[in-house]
């Protein structure tokens, strides 16, 4: 008598060098709004004073400094670019995962594993680690596949 095969896990578990990302997919299974209040909570205040009051809209063209890829950003994507060369979108006050999130907003959502999150914010990659490969998805960042 033979016994089933065992099927392959198609789960693998993360390591410090797996790469993670904002899922956009994990976003769209939710209302559009929610996207705009995660992104407007960022913001240093008087930008979100100003954008919470303003309709989604005009996109302008903006030149990404590193890599001079234009991209199509409308009003708060600009926001979320001028606010993220403040020296204090990432600081050791955020929490751990309003850090990460803003590291993806800044870079523009380029995967990076632990290690390199853990240079962008100076908390430790094993903390990283843990937190993103738990049980629960914050604010959409998951592994890449």
């Amino acid at each position: 008598m033979s016994t089933p095969s065992a099927k392959p896990s198609t789960l693998i578990k993360p390591t410090l060098e797996t790469k993670f990302h904002i899922d956009p997919s994990w976003w769209s299974r939710r209302p559009k709004e929610d996207w705009r209040i995660e992104l407007l909570s960022h913001l240093l205040p008087e930008q979100r004073e100003r954008l919470s009051q303003s309709e989604e809209g005009h996109k302008v063209d903006y030149i990404d400094p590193e890599t001079g890829e234009v991209k199509q950003l409308d009003e708060l994507g600009l926001a979320i670019q001028s606010a993220a060369k403040d020296p204090n979108f990432i600081n050791p006050h955020t929490s751990l995962v309003d850090c990460i999130f803003r590291v993806f907003l800044a870079n523009g959502n380029i995967p990076l594993s632990p290690i390199e999150l853990a240079e962008k914010t100076g908390r430790p990659a094993a903390t990283i680690l843990k937190t993103l490969s738990g049980s629960t998805i914050y604010k959409g960042i998951r592994p890449t596949q």
